[in-house]
Parts: C-alpha cells; sequence; structure tokens
C-alpha cells in the first residue's frame, strides 16, 4: 500500500472517529446531570396550554448558601424555546407570587420548593399559572461564580444606584465564597455603566434586594442569564471543554443528553439569541396586587385570574405586554 494511500485512510478515520469521539465524551458529560428523581408524569402529561413547536423549560436557581443543607428556590425563569416565531424568551416568576401549592395551602411560591423541590414547583407552576412545562434545569445561583470565571466574566450596564449595596455584598460574602485559588484580591465596583463582572461581582450584582424591589432584582437576574448567552456565544471553541467540567457539578435537569443536544440545535436554529424578557405577575397594579397578608406568611403578590391571558401571549403567541 502506497504511503499516500495510508495517509488517506488516517485522516478518513480521524475524521470519523473524532466526531464520534467527541460526541461520546459529551454524552458522558451531560449523563451526569440527569436526575430521576422528578416525576415524570408531571413533564409528561399536557393538561394544560402547550403548543408544538415550542418548548417551556424552568430555569431553577437555589439560594442554598455555603454549609446549608436546604434551600429555596430563588430564582425561577420559564425559558421558552419557540420555533414558531423563531425567538428565546425568558419570564420570570416572582416569589413572593401567592399561589395555592398542592397539599399545602395558598402559600408563596418560593415555598413550593422547599416542601417538594422540582416536583412539587413544577405541579404549582403549572396549576396555578396554566401553561405545561416541559424540562428543567436547577443551578445552585450561589456557585455560577466559577461559570461566569471560566468565559472571562460576564458584560453588565451596572446602575449608580446599585454600586454600594454590590460592594456590601463583595465585602461581606461573596469574595469570601469564591474558592479560587486565582481569584486575585477584591476589586470593588467604583464607576456605573457597561462593565465585565468577574464571578464574585456579578453574583453580587444578582443579590440586590433592599435596593428597590423585588422586579428590579427578577430583572437583574435576567441580565445575567442574557450576559451568560452573550459570553457562551463569543467565547472560543477551545475553551468548551474547560466550561463544560465547571458548569455541570452545579446543573441537574431531566433531561437526558440526546434531548439536551436536540434542544441546544432547536436553540441555535433559532439565530438570534437575544432574549424578550417578562415579569410576571404583572406590576402595575391593575394586574396584580402586593399586600401582606399575615404576620406569618408576609408581603405577598396576587395576580388578577385574566393577567394569565398576558402571559400565554407572550409565551406562545410572541406578543409583549405594553403597560
Amino acid at each position: 500500500m502506497s504511503k499516500l494511500k495510508k495517509l488517506v485512510i488516517v485522516l478518513a478515520v480521524l475524521v470519523i472517529a473524532f466526531p464520534a469521539a467527541a460526541f461520546g465524551y459529551v454524552y458522558m458529560k451531560l449523563n451526569s446531570i440527569h436526575d430521576s428523581s422528578v416525576d415524570s408524569g408531571i413533564l409528561g402529561k399536557d393538561n394544560y396550554k402547550s403548543e408544538n413547536g415550542i418548548t417551556n423549560v424552568l430555569l431553577i436557581g437555589t439560594d442554598g448558601r455555603p454549609g446549608e443543607k436546604s434551600s429555596r428556590s430563588d430564582a425561577m425563569m420559564i425559558l421558552t424555546i419557540d420555533g414558531k416565531n423563531k425567538s428565546l424568551k425568558l419570564t420570570s416568576l416572582a416569589r413572593d407570587t401567592y399561589v395555592d401549592i398542592p397539599g399545602h395551602g395558598k402559600q408563596k411560591l418560593t415555598h413550593a420548593y422547599v416542601y417538594g423541590q422540582e416536583s412539587l414547583l413544577i405541579e404549582t407552576i403549572e396549576k396555578n399559572f396554566e401553561l405545561d412545562i416541559q424540562n428543567y434545569a436547577t443551578v445552585d445561583f450561589y456557585s455560577f461564580m466559577d461559570i461566569v470565571d471560566a468565559i472571562g466574566g460576564v458584560d453588565v450596564d451596572v446602575e449608580q444606584g446599585e454600586i454600594a449595596e454590590m460592594n456590601k455584598f463583595i465585602e461581606k460574602e461573596t469574595y469570601n465564597w469564591n474558592n479560587n485559588p486565582n481569584k486575585g484580591p477584591m476589586k470593588l465596583i467604583e464607576d456605573s455603566g457597561v462593565q465585565k463582572l468577574n464571578g464574585y461581582q456579578l453574583l453580587s450584582y444578582s443579590r440586590i434586594r433592599k435596593n428597590d424591589s423585588a422586579f428590579e432584582r427578577d430583572r437583574r437576574q435576567r441580565n445575567v442569564i442574557q450576559g451568560l448567552i452573550n459570553g457562551v456565544k463569543d467565547l472560543s471553541i477551545t475553551k468548551y471543554p474547560k466550561l463544560i467540567d465547571t458548569v455541570l457539578p452545579y446543573v441537574r435537569t431531566n433531561m437526558k443528553p440526546t434531548e439536551i443536544l436536540a434542544l441546544g440545535g432547536k436553540v441555535l436554529g433559532l439565530g438570534n439569541l437575544e432574549l424578550k424578557q417578562m415579569e410576571f405577575p404583572i406590576d402595575d397594579e391593575i394586574h396584580s396586587t402586593g399586600h401582606i397578608i399575615s404576620h406569618q406568611t408576609g408581603w405577598v403578590l396576587e395576580f388578577t385570574p385574566d393577567s394569565l391571558d398576558i402571559l400565554h401571549d407572550f409565551i406562545f403567541k410572541d406578543i409583549m405586554f405594553k403597560k
């Protein structure tokens, strides 16, 4: 056999074998985050509103601080991959929303995760918001500092009124929570405007709550998700293996590797990865009312039944609500 033929055969084997090996590596990694503990019957049923071509993934950010064994769902967002309207949407669900939690009565939405983790939270959301959730992914919101640092930081537009609160969290908590030996000396936020934040800075940004309102806090968390999407989109492909190794230990999902890869293909097929954003309930004193229920329950947010049409229009028809 000629040297040329041998070279051609070797190249052919590499062309076939390398993608297969890469797929095997990714499949093995993605399989490590699969969680079978959630009742698949809840996710598989079509009891509420759903449409072909539209996938709703519940993103759950837990607020377990270092050393804590239990946590609440600090961030609850519905990521909508809309193949019909070619758009990517993110809907924040306010944690203080007053809902009926099956088996526990009327309480704040955030409590559903404490009582029954993903299964009960998904059931509560489907029942109260009358839409089907197809998949979920849970991320430890206090462990994503490594993810941010792995992609080299995230660009965020910091407002002047947010600086003091961010620096308070950096000095008291988040800098010390970051176990990265290469995190360097503490860096506080000095100026407002668009800037690249590292892991502990971005975590502080997402935690601001006393500065303004719960709605603004949810807005900041949506900005974090958009920033992460932009950061990954612009990341060199050579850094993907490190990113995968960094991200996956913090993620838990019902999706199997083939489902994750298929969903990722659908997202890329949209073309535009800019998030259309919404908050529910709607904070306009018409479609929701905030008030104190009792000393034990505290402040809650009740939405009017007709406002569900606005939520469904956004998710399924791509119609943005205008106040």
